[in-house]
């Protein structure tokens, strides 16, 4: 089993690929928390910390996935998310709706036996992906944006189980992910969620020839489309237009009606929304599986 260990910090189409695997292969990417590792205790908060994009959420890889080309789709199964035992949350002076007159303030969080403890409130820790993604085909993207290619979408739903189908723009679809939270609330409102060290256990393959525009979450019981803009409105457009066009190809029913059914059926829901920060806002809009609907993304994966 191969272990991704190279840490970078931008998607771009020319980045050197780490590591080459095939379809079916299980991969392992060792990541640092969102600070690079570099908040080592609670005095250093961050105010003191240089955080700018080129330190920011690194990425283990990127993977090279054989076979992958352009108008394909990558799915990755995550198979496991092993956290460290210890995670950090932080304030910033720009992040989130409280941010104007909020200390600046670093809280170490300890995890012990799948357990968090926050002054005294012991909770369940619920491990996600915070960076998910293939490169773009154009300009390159750092790990803390967003964009139709994946990146930091926050979803909290990314975790042990699910099922995540990503639009191959490059060859090769070059894989890579960090930023993994042990617990974060939908919105992330101060920012940051238990940030830590994690090893990501995840499977991949492949589906052919296969339109995708935005990344789309499987999980036990729902489809998500993920998208994202500067401001919410043109953020659930994006979203909705994506789940529109995959539920009238997995029905057959006609624009209105399937409009009908997203009204009342589907949950729009906020992944990350910590404005005024300047990462775009990032939604999810999810549809429940029916036994009496297709599936989503019905399509052959190629193991």
């Amino acid at each position: 089993m191969q272990v991704i260990t190279d840490q970078v910090y931008r998607f771009s189409k020319d980045s050197q690929p780490c590591a080459w695997a095939d379809p079916g292969e299980t991969l392992v990417f060792e990541t640092l928390d969102c600070f690079s590792n570099r908040i080592t205790d609670e005095s250093v908060t961050m105010r003191s910390l240089d955080y700018g994009y080129d330190v920011a959420n690194p990425a283990a890889g990127p993977v090279f996935v054989k076979g992958a080309e352009p108008g394909d789709v990558l799915v990755v199964d995550i198979l496991d998310i092993d956290v460290a035992d210890e995670g950090t949350i932080a304030t910033d002076d720009h992040c989130g709706p409280l941010y104007e007159g909020m200390p600046y303030a670093t809280k170490k969080v300890r995890i012990e036996r799948g357990f968090a403890c926050f002054n005294g409130v012991r909770f369940p820790i619920r491990p996600m992906i915070g960076v998910i993604g293939t490169a773009p085909s154009g300009d390159d993207v750092i790990d803390g944006y967003i964009g139709s290619h994946g990146g930091n979408m926050d979803c909290k739903l990314i975790e042990r189980g699910a099922r995540v189908y990503l639009p191959v723009r490059v060859e090769g679809a070059l894989l890579q992910m960090g930023d993994v939270h042990a617990a974060m609330g939908d919105s992330e409102i101060c920012g940051t969620g238990i940030e830590i060290p994690a090893s990501i256990t995840v499977r991949i393959a492949l589906v052919k020839g296969y339109e995708l525009n935005w990344p789309v979450l499987e999980t036990k019981d729902a489809w998500y489309v993920n998208a994202s803009a500067p401001e919410y409105r043109e953020a659930c457009r994006n979203a909705a237009c994506e789940l529109h066009r995959l539920l009238m190809r997995a029905t057959g029913w006609s624009a209105s009606d399937t409009y009908m059914y997203m009204s009342v059926q589907c949950d729009l829901e906020i992944n990350q929304g910590c404005k005024p920060c300047d990462v775009e806002m990032s939604l999810r809009f999810g549809a429940p599986k029916h036994p009496s609907i297709k599936p989503l993304i019905d399509a052959d994966v190629r193991f």
